[in-house]
């Protein structure tokens, strides 16, 4: 049993480190296109960097809350432990959700709708 919680605290600390790469990778690539955008006015080349970097900071998360969720729930799941791993998922969600009107202009859950028309 002692061999299975190794492997899985292991796995979710991997999961970990690649939410942690794929933000930092996503930022040098947000940079790098923002800094080699030409034309098309200041504000559009902003705007696409901050979207872009929504997007890598989006993704990240999803697997950062995927290690959390590995670690607490596999290797120790004590009460203490399960609340605290869900409000940070409650925190992230709300991050989340936030980044994604950032960048979409929309709630996640009007997918099919016009960009920009449920904002308040």
């Amino acid at each position: 049993m002692t061999y299975y919680r190794d492997i899985m605290e292991l796995t979710g600390k991997l999961v970990d480190a690649i939410g942690v790469v794929i933000i930092v990778i996503g930022a040098i690539v947000a940079t790098a296109r923002f800094l080699s955008h030409r034309g098309g006015g200041e504000g559009s080349a902003y705007q696409g960097y901050r979207q872009d970097l929504g997007r890598a900071i989006l993704l990240g998360l999803e697997f950062l809350i995927a290690g959390d969720i590995i670690r607490t729930v596999v290797v120790a799941p004590t009460l203490e432990n399960v609340l605290i791993l869900a409000l940070i998922v409650v925190i992230r969600t709300f991050l989340s959700m936030a980044l994604q009107l950032e960048v979409e202009g929309r709630w996640p859950w009007h997918r099919g709708e016009e960009t920009g028309k449920h904002l308040p």
